[in-house]
């Protein structure tokens, strides 16, 4: 039997990050993908407020999973132009595929 959306939770995935300024901006998770060893995540920021999400010019974010000497994940910008390049397209390509039909 399915499910109607009214009964189900939909909670997003909220990541708080830290820029190099120290500065905090919550984003939300839209994708996650493993290429090879490595995971990267797609990430838009997050608003309390639709009418701000709307307002603003949201672009995807594109970081790289690594862990620390705790082994504790964080998540890092890619420095690697290429690598950058190529990931970010593998995730367009993927959120195309996946909203194109709505």
């Amino acid at each position: 039997m399915a499910e109607k959306f009214d009964d189900m939770e939909m909670a997003a995935d909220l990541y708080t990050l830290v820029d190099e300024d120290g500065v905090e901006q919550t984003f939300e998770m839209i994708d996650v993908m493993d290429v090879g060893d490595d995971r990267y995540y797609a990430l838009v920021p997050y608003y309390d407020d639709p009418t701000k999400e709307l307002e603003a010019d949201t672009e995807l974010v594109v970081l790289k999973s690594e862990f620390d000497e705790n082994n504790d994940e964080t998540l890092v910008s890619i420095d690697d132009d290429a690598e950058y390049e190529k990931i970010g397209n593998m995730f367009l390509e993927r959120l195309n595929d996946l909203y194109e039909g709505e």
